[in-house]
């Protein structure tokens, strides 16, 4: 999200405490003709940060975290969304429609320790053509169907496209049912994830709707007033594997440095429970907007992702949290 460009000095001077020693850049990944181009960065490893600023319920911890760094012309930048492909890997997309994929790397202790195998391509329009235009491309959530087809929302010009299956994407995508509402042009659908009978979304300044092919249904409506950047709004959305609900994580933001993460759980009717995960200065914090859950080794693995914006103040990062 742009509004978060503007962040002042004393950001990275605090933000800088949390990185440790550079991991160096992945392996890349070998040319293809599927449409993917491979893409590097290099890898630090960063910890919570100062005592004070991250706040873990009874039953989280802390699992490993990762800052990406990468050139500024490279797509591995402004990712808003996270999912996990079920086999080791992982798919996100860009505000500047890129599509991303790479390799979750864990120690014998299950900790994030690294991301391997980038590799992007551009999102197409419905016609094939590659999205080029800001207004076209600004993805911002995005899902894998149970049978694999990859759904994606955009802002903007707000819609959700089905591109098939991620091993096979289709050039020419297929419209989806969308809520029925008029989101203003960057508070759009920021949450994605796939519900019972479809898929659930949620809108950056409220609302919470289920969709299926047929209609979708509202779950909470949109508040009269839209929820400020001031107060936390949902960002990212992903279904609990145990299938009791979601998660969603939220962002704050206020001018100039408060930036404020919190991961929650999504009951079915839209209620949001305690506070799981929270993430302020002095500690390590950023526009997160991405989620992603599995269940490994009997506990629930979460992985967060933030938003850099091409900005060089703002860092992308992954963390990494179990519950039990």
């Amino acid at each position: 999200m742009s509004r978060f460009g503007r962040l002042a000095s004393v950001w990275i001077a605090l933000s800088l405490t949390a990185c440790a020693a550079s991991l160096g850049a992945p392996r890349p990944y070998p040319l293809s003709s599927d449409g993917w181009t491979p893409a590097v960065a290099e890898l630090r490893s960063v910890s919570l940060g100062l005592p004070g600023g991250a706040q873990l319920a009874d039953g989280v911890s802390f699992a490993g975290g990762l800052q990406l760094i990468a050139a500024p012309t490279s797509p591995l930048h402004s990712l808003s969304d996270l999912k996990l492909t079920g086999d080791g890997g992982f798919v996100t997309v860009s505000d500047a429609g890129d599509l991303v994929r790479g390799d979750i790397r864990l120690d014998a202790a299950g900790r994030l320790i690294g991301l391997d195998h980038f590799r992007s391509r551009r999102l197409t329009l419905e016609d094939g053509r590659a999205i080029s235009d800001k207004q076209d491309g600004d993805a911002e959530g995005l899902l894998v169907t149970p049978s694999g087809d990859l759904l994606v929302t955009f802002e903007r010009r707000h819609r959700i496209w089905n591109y098939g299956p991620l091993s096979a994407l289709k050039a020419q995508p297929t419209p989806m049912r969308a809520p029925d509402f008029a989101f203003t042009e960057n508070d759009g659908m920021e949450g994605l994830a796939v519900a019972p009978n479809g898929w659930r979304v949620s809108g950056e300044a409220g609302g919470v709707w289920d969709c299926s092919s047929a209609r979708c249904t509202v779950v909470t409506a949109p508040p009269e007033t839209p929820i400020p950047d001031s107060d936390y709004r949902i960002t990212g959305l992903d279904r609990d594997p145990s299938g009791a609900g979601w998660f969603v994580v939220q962002r704050l933001y206020r001018a100039p440095i408060d930036m404020r993460a919190r991961v929650r759980r999504m009951a079915p009717d839209g209620t949001l429970g305690p506070i799981l995960i929270e993430l302020k200065l002095p500690g390590t914090t950023d526009n997160f907007e991405g989620i992603a859950a599995e269940i490994r080794q009997g506990k629930t693995r979460l992985y967060i992702l933030s938003d850099d914006n091409f900005n060089p103040a703002q860092r992308t990062l992954m963390l990494a949290f179990d519950l039990d």
